[in-house]
């Protein structure tokens, strides 16, 4: 009996195309292997960020582009079965990720595969988004995934009064580490100009001005644009959506990054703007301001939701690795 199972040449669209996901500093920490007839996913310590020692946020990365892999798949007909972190003795082994053929494609499998390639962080300001309750309610079924999946996370939505103290908490966490060279190194390096492949070109941050109307967002290099841009959102009115797990294994973290990524999909098909914000949970202090605001021990990450202006442009994508950089085959 013949064993059905995609080619390489399928694997690699499928790994290049999940390769846009989210990532800190957009340092890409992850290795795709394909061996044994499984494709592992596999922590790249040369891209790890020295700001993340514990490697919270870059298993938030791996999970995220873990989910982006079964989207990519699921739009040509194929379903993956991961299992997760399967050797005790490996902690770079994330993922061994098995296939299966899917009975049928849906439209909404190719428009979620199609978001994959439109969706962006975006740093500037945002309207309020549109018919929200609605969108809640979407976003949260997505960070809660289908019920086969063993990868959800729990979702809240700040309060418009909770804006004030989280603010106050991305404030602090930015002043905590004012005078930490290695950080603001860090910072210079994934946002320099040298950067064709990885970290965030110039046209992805916020001029000073840009960056006073976001109340809540990580402070980035100054840079420098020809004019600000939204100009008239005179303040930022996102949403803020806080994912978070019930407890904090090396597990949770990555599912944690899968329910982001269906977050910022399903978000990027209903034509809203996202960012996701790690900075306020680098440090314990704001980590713990976080922690009072939703009621929960273990947030994860945070996601600014809301809508560009009509007439405002996509930004530009940010770069990626060449698929021969992330992508082997092991005989």
């Amino acid at each position: 009996m013949a064993v059905h199972r995609p080619t390489i040449e399928i694997l690699r669209e499928w790994v290049e195309l999940a390769c846009h996901a989210p990532s800190v500093h957009n340092s890409q920490p992850w290795r795709w292997v394909f061996s044994g007839g499984d494709l592992h996913l596999e922590l790249d310590t040369d891209r790890l960020v020295a700001t993340d020692p514990s490697r919270r946020q870059a298993l938030i990365s791996c999970g995220a582009v873990l989910d982006h892999l079964g989207v990519a798949a699921a739009a040509t007909g194929w379903r993956i079965l991961v299992d997760y972190l399967p050797n005790p003795n490996d902690p770079l082994f994330v993922a061994s990720v098995g296939f299966t053929p899917m009975t049928y494609v849906t439209v909404a499998h190719r428009r979620r595969a199609a978001a994959i390639l439109t969706r962006r962080s975006d740093r500037l300001p945002f309207r309020s988004p549109q018919n929200w309750p609605a969108a809640e309610l979407l976003l949260s079924r997505a960070a809660e995934g289908r019920p086969d999946e063993d990868s959800a996370a729990i979702f809240d939505v700040l309060s418009h009064d909770d804006r004030t103290t989280l603010a106050e908490a991305s404030r602090l966490s930015e002043a905590l580490r004012q005078y930490d060279s290695d950080y603001h190194a860090e910072l210079d390096w994934w946002t320099g100009p040298f950067g064709d492949s990885d970290g965030i070109p110039h046209a992805s941050l916020v001029s000073a001005t840009e960056g006073q109307r976001v109340d809540v967002g990580r402070s980035f290099p100054v840079t420098h644009h020809s004019r600000d841009r939204r100009t008239e959102i005179a303040q930022d009115r996102s949403e803020i959506v806080v994912l978070s797990t019930y407890s904090n294994t090396r597990r949770d973290v990555v599912c944690c990054g899968q329910a982001l990524s269906r977050v910022l999909l399903e978000a990027e098909m209903s034509q809203l703007s996202t960012c996701p914000l790690t900075h306020v949970l680098e440090v314990d202090v704001s980590r713990d301001m976080v922690r009072s605001l939703v009621h929960r021990d273990h947030p994860q990450v945070l996601v600014r939701v809301g809508q560009r202006t009509a007439d405002d442009d996509q930004p530009a994508p940010t770069p990626r690795r060449p698929i021969d950089d992330v992508f082997t085959v092991r005989v």
